[in-house]
């Protein structure tokens, strides 16, 4: 049943995601943002934090292509630390820890306020395809959109797979429905897939740590910014008067080295569960 017309379809609503279709509105274009969760738009999945070696750069220059992460982090981080400061300029990165909850909620907002953006809470399970060229997308809820392009940005969801230790089981991120419908669009079309990996700490409850025995590794004061539009870092964390967020650095041991080797066959990679090489990607 087709209900809608737009310019641009964009599926997902992640870092990808939300500045595909935040430069599609603002360049006028009739934009609608497809997301299995509007809640967890700008949801950020593994180490909440923003930039880092080489990142930090691209994320510098979506912001100079006027696209929004740098502002995001600027008001959200937590932490602000200029990297590689021991070595040349050119190779300088910024990277910020983020409150996970107050920068999802930082990125809804924006998406939700913007103009010619238009969010859908839905599964694309298929490319409508005539003539060799895109003009819609049908979701799992049976509804069909006409649209002029798709910017797929589906990151870990599509077909995606969660393994934690020898235990695999499908989903996008932990505990989230993943997109499968999306992945036969690619097969009947001739694309090859291939499975990227990327790994997620395991979350640590603070009381649990004994901070005394570990080494702080405090920001940069003053924070250095990421947005070229934002002046000064305006972070509500800030605004509430709280200091920067301390990181800490522990080391492994001898001990450490012993109980990963023990376990080294229940772990997915060295377990045979992951046919792969090291690198993520």
């Amino acid at each position: 049943m087709l209900v809608d017309e737009f310019d641009v379809a964009v599926i997902g609503g992640g870092h990808a995601g939300i500045e595909a279709a935040l430069a599609s509105a603002r360049m006028g274009a009739k934009t609608v943002m497809f997301v299995l969760n509007a809640d967890a738009i700008g949801q950020m999945s593994c180490n909440p934090a923003i930039g880092g070696i080489a990142k930090g750069i691209v994320v510098r220059e979506i912001d100079a292509l006027g696209g929004e992460m740098g502002k995001a982090i600027d008001h959200t981080g937590i932490q602000f630390k200029m990297l590689n400061t021991r070595k040349g300029k050119a190779v300088w990165s910024p990277r910020a820890q983020a409150d996970k909850k107050a920068y999802r909620e930082y990125m809804k907002r924006v998406c939700e306020n913007q103009e010619n953006l238009h969010i859908k809470q839905d599964e694309v399970v298929d490319i409508i395809v005539e003539n060799n060229r895109v003009v819609g997308v049908k979701t799992r809820l049976g509804l069909e959109y006409k649209v002029k392009a798709v910017v797929v940005t589906t990151g870990t969801f599509l077909n995606g797979l969660i393994y934690i230790g020898d235990k695999t089981f499908p989903g996008g991120r932990a505990w989230e429905p993943n997109s499968t419908g999306l992945a036969d669009f690619y097969k009947r079309h001739g694309f090859p897939l291939m499975r990227f990996k990327t790994g997620t700490p395991a979350r640590l409850d603070r009381r649990t740590i004994d901070f005394s025995a570990l080494e702080p590794a405090p920001g940069d004061d003053p924070p250095p910014k990421f947005s070229f539009w934002t002046e000064p870092v305006g972070s509500y964390w800030f605004e509430k008067g709280k200091p920067q967020a301390l990181c800490w650095i522990t080391y492994t041991t001898p001990k450490t080295h012993e109980i990963i080797r023990k376990n080294l066959h229940r772990t997915a990679l060295y377990g045979g569960l992951i046919k792969g090489i090291g690198p993520r990607y």
